[in-house]
Protein backbone atom coordinates (compact mmCIF):
# COMPACT_ATOMS: atom_id res chain seq x y z
CA UNK A 1 0.00 0.00 0.00
CA UNK A 2 1.23 3.74 -1.09
CA UNK A 3 0.01 6.48 0.72
CA UNK A 4 -0.02 9.99 -1.32
CA UNK A 5 2.50 12.58 -0.46
CA UNK A 6 -0.53 14.71 0.52
CA UNK A 7 -1.71 12.18 3.80
CA UNK A 8 2.31 12.01 4.10
CA UNK A 9 2.18 15.78 4.94
CA UNK A 10 -0.74 15.41 6.79
CA UNK A 11 0.47 12.63 9.07
CA UNK A 12 3.91 14.69 9.92
CA UNK A 13 1.69 18.00 10.58
CA UNK A 14 -0.62 15.78 13.40
CA UNK A 15 2.75 14.54 14.86
CA UNK A 16 4.08 17.70 15.22
CA UNK A 17 1.50 19.32 16.64
CA UNK A 18 0.83 16.02 19.12
CA UNK A 19 4.90 16.69 20.07
CA UNK A 20 3.99 20.19 21.50
CA UNK A 21 0.53 20.04 22.31
CA UNK A 22 0.61 23.48 25.03
CA UNK A 23 2.35 25.14 21.87
CA UNK A 24 0.05 26.79 18.77
CA UNK A 25 2.83 26.01 15.86
CA UNK A 26 2.66 28.27 12.49
CA UNK A 27 2.22 25.98 9.28
CA UNK A 28 5.51 27.71 7.99
CA UNK A 29 7.03 26.63 10.74
CA UNK A 30 6.17 22.66 10.35
CA UNK A 31 6.91 23.45 6.94
CA UNK A 32 10.61 24.45 7.22
CA UNK A 33 10.53 21.57 9.35
CA UNK A 34 9.75 19.03 7.11
CA UNK A 35 11.62 20.47 3.63
CA UNK A 36 7.72 20.87 2.65
CA UNK A 37 6.44 23.55 0.43
CA UNK A 38 3.94 25.93 2.51
CA UNK A 39 1.85 26.51 0.01
CA UNK A 40 1.40 22.51 -0.77
CA UNK A 41 1.34 22.32 3.39
CA UNK A 42 -1.58 24.90 3.43
CA UNK A 43 -3.91 22.84 2.00
CA UNK A 44 -3.44 19.76 3.54
CA UNK A 45 -3.85 22.10 6.82
CA UNK A 46 -7.39 23.14 5.65
CA UNK A 47 -8.18 19.43 4.83
CA UNK A 48 -7.04 18.72 8.57
CA UNK A 49 -8.97 21.40 9.89
CA UNK A 50 -12.21 20.51 7.90
CA UNK A 51 -12.07 17.46 8.78
CA UNK A 52 -11.80 18.31 12.87
CA UNK A 53 -8.44 17.22 13.31
CA UNK A 54 -6.88 20.77 13.89
CA UNK A 55 -7.58 24.20 14.37
CA UNK A 56 -5.73 27.48 13.15
CA UNK A 57 -5.33 30.28 14.97
CA UNK A 58 -4.77 33.78 14.06
CA UNK A 59 -2.42 36.41 15.22
CA UNK A 60 0.71 37.05 17.53
CA UNK A 61 0.16 33.90 19.81
CA UNK A 62 -1.43 31.82 16.52
CA UNK A 63 -0.76 28.66 14.97
CA UNK A 64 -1.73 24.99 14.53
CA UNK A 65 -3.22 22.75 17.68
CA UNK A 66 -4.64 19.82 17.26
CA UNK A 67 -8.50 19.85 18.09
CA UNK A 68 -8.65 17.04 19.62
CA UNK A 69 -6.48 15.26 22.50
CA UNK A 70 -3.41 12.99 20.45
CA UNK A 71 -4.52 9.81 22.31
CA UNK A 72 -8.59 10.10 20.45
CA UNK A 73 -7.26 10.44 16.97
CA UNK A 74 -5.27 7.22 14.98
CA UNK A 75 -3.60 6.56 11.99
CA UNK A 76 -6.44 4.82 10.04
CA UNK A 77 -9.12 7.90 11.06
CA UNK A 78 -6.61 10.32 9.41
CA UNK A 79 -5.57 8.17 6.60
CA UNK A 80 -9.27 7.39 5.71
CA UNK A 81 -9.92 11.07 5.75
CA UNK A 82 -7.55 11.86 3.66
CA UNK A 83 -6.86 9.43 1.31
CA UNK A 84 -10.78 9.83 0.23
CA UNK A 85 -9.64 8.29 -3.21
CA UNK A 86 -7.95 5.04 -1.54
CA UNK A 87 -8.09 2.61 -5.12
CA UNK A 88 -5.37 0.18 -4.61
CA UNK A 89 -6.09 -0.72 -8.40
CA UNK A 90 -8.33 0.62 -11.09
CA UNK A 91 -11.90 -1.08 -10.15
CA UNK A 92 -11.17 0.48 -6.72
CA UNK A 93 -11.80 3.97 -8.16
CA UNK A 94 -15.66 5.62 -7.06
CA UNK A 95 -16.30 5.38 -10.86
CA UNK A 96 -15.50 1.85 -11.48
CA UNK A 97 -12.58 2.30 -13.59
CA UNK A 98 -12.31 0.47 -16.72
CA UNK A 99 -11.24 -3.01 -16.04
CA UNK A 100 -12.55 -5.39 -18.17
CA UNK A 101 -12.35 -7.89 -16.05
CA UNK A 102 -14.41 -6.29 -13.21
CA UNK A 103 -17.45 -8.48 -13.38
CA UNK A 104 -15.50 -11.61 -13.36
CA UNK A 105 -12.46 -10.80 -11.19
CA UNK A 106 -11.21 -13.25 -8.64
CA UNK A 107 -8.08 -10.57 -7.27
CA UNK A 108 -10.47 -7.80 -5.99
CA UNK A 109 -11.76 -9.29 -3.13
CA UNK A 110 -8.23 -10.43 -1.78
CA UNK A 111 -6.93 -6.85 -2.70
CA UNK A 112 -10.21 -5.52 -0.92
CA UNK A 113 -9.43 -7.73 2.49
CA UNK A 114 -5.66 -6.66 2.15
CA UNK A 115 -6.62 -3.36 2.34
CA UNK A 116 -9.07 -3.58 4.89
CA UNK A 117 -6.37 -5.16 7.57
CA UNK A 118 -3.83 -2.36 6.42
CA UNK A 119 -6.21 0.58 7.62
CA UNK A 120 -6.78 -1.77 10.68
CA UNK A 121 -3.42 -1.95 11.76
CA UNK A 122 -3.24 2.12 11.12
CA UNK A 123 -6.63 1.97 13.34
CA UNK A 124 -4.51 0.61 16.48
CA UNK A 125 -1.68 3.54 16.58
CA UNK A 126 -2.80 7.00 17.71
CA UNK A 127 -1.34 10.19 17.11
CA UNK A 128 0.15 10.48 20.53
CA UNK A 129 2.42 7.18 19.66
CA UNK A 130 3.51 8.87 16.91
CA UNK A 131 4.38 12.46 18.11
CA UNK A 132 7.72 14.61 16.51
CA UNK A 133 9.01 17.00 18.88
CA UNK A 134 10.38 19.31 16.56
CA UNK A 135 14.01 19.61 14.87
CA UNK A 136 17.12 20.10 17.21
CA UNK A 137 20.17 22.43 15.67
CA UNK A 138 22.43 20.04 14.28
CA UNK A 139 20.38 16.88 14.59
CA UNK A 140 16.98 15.12 13.88
CA UNK A 141 14.40 15.97 16.23
CA UNK A 142 13.58 13.54 19.16
CA UNK A 143 10.73 11.26 19.28
CA UNK A 144 8.18 11.16 22.30
CA UNK A 145 7.79 8.08 23.44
Amino acid sequence: MRLAAYTDYGLRVLMRLAGAPDEAISTGRIAGEFAISQNHLAKVVRDLGRGGFIVSQRGRAGGLRLMRPAQAITLGEVVRHLERKFAVVECFRADGGGCLLTPHCRLRPQLSAAREAFLAELDRTTIAECAWLGARPGGPAPVVN
